[in-house]
């Protein structure tokens, strides 16, 4: 499926031409057109549009917000929008490419769709901006953050080649639960923990979350395993270089390592939302840190 976005200008095509040719990402050049605008347009909403709108529509929260809190309430509203527009996007592709239902191993691992580079563009620009915003503050957002940022802009940026530009798609589906888990965070900020609201909220997180992450990323991350290694052992085929196996493999397999992680974390939390110390439901809700 070609890609439905505006083709890429002629001059930043071939602005991009010397770095994709060092990298060795052949079709980079024909979505650096995406890449470029969604890290303007995320770091746009999280400088201007964020700290304009949320004292407006939050009157009695943002404002009493510690400093370091409110660049934490601009990042998650920058997610919000994100994971809601790029699960759109993925999920009618997934609908409307019917040659991705046609494709063999081959495909799956040499293959090229203007369409999934589309989406992959886009979150690239987004990963983009979210390594540069957590690595300027680990203390604020966390190490496994940066790692998750930086892992995921590399297996983003390593379908451009194109290599398992296939599964680049599939993996995009993570970002089911993020939603739900910027809502969870802005409850807390509101003065709405230990709700309904929260509680509903906190299932619907941990369903999404196990069902996208552990479960639908675990089975496409064995697909992928499978289809790389046939690959690999297919001498006929075009080679694929250990190096490249094991940087996208390693990439892929701390995104899942940190998802089983942040999925106990996440029970955790969502718990002791809704527990005394004794044991009992809490009724009341906190604004939280």
């Amino acid at each position: 499926m070609r890609d439905p976005f505006l083709p890429a200008p002629l001059p930043l095509v071939r602005a991009s031409l010397p770095l994709a040719n060092a990298l060795h990402l052949r079709t980079l050049p024909l979505h650096v057109h995406e890449i470029l605008p969604a890290f303007c347009i995320y770091t746009f909403l999280g400088r201007v549009v964020s700290p304009l709108l949320s004292p407006r529509l939050f009157p009695a929260v943002y404002p009493r917000l510690p400093a370091r809190t409110r660049h934490n309430w601009d990042v998650h509203v920058v997610s919000l929008l994100q994971s809601v527009v790029i699960n759109g996007l993925t999920l009618w592709l997934l609908y409307a490419d019917g040659d991705r239902r046609r494709m063999d191993w081959r495909a799956r691992v040499w293959g090229y769709s203007g369409a999934t580079g589309m989406v992959q563009g886009f979150a690239a620009g987004y990963f983009l901006w979210d390594v540069l915003v957590s690595a300027a503050d680990p203390g604020l957002f966390g190490w496994g953050v940066v790692v998750h940022a930086g892992s995921a802009l590399a297996v983003s940026l390593l379908g451009f080649r194109p290599f398992v530009n296939y599964y680049g798609l599939n993996f995009v589906l993570y970002e089911l639960s993020t939603p739900f888990l910027n809502i969870n965070w802005f409850l807390d900020k509101v003065g709405m923990t230990g709700s309904w609201a929260q509680l509903v909220n906190g299932v619907v997180l941990i369903t999404t979350f196990g069902c996208s992450r552990l479960l639908w990323g675990t089975y496409q991350t064995v697909n992928l395993y499978r289809d790389v290694w046939r690959a690999m052992q297919t001498p006929a085929e075009l080679p694929v270089p250990r190096w490249l196996a094991l940087a996208y493999l390693a990439s892929n397999t701390v995104l899942s390592v940190l998802n089983v992680y942040w999925f106990g974390r996440m029970v955790r939390t969502v718990r002791a939302r809704f527990r005394k110390p004794d044991g009992r439901e809490s009724k009341k809700g906190g604004t939280g840190e």
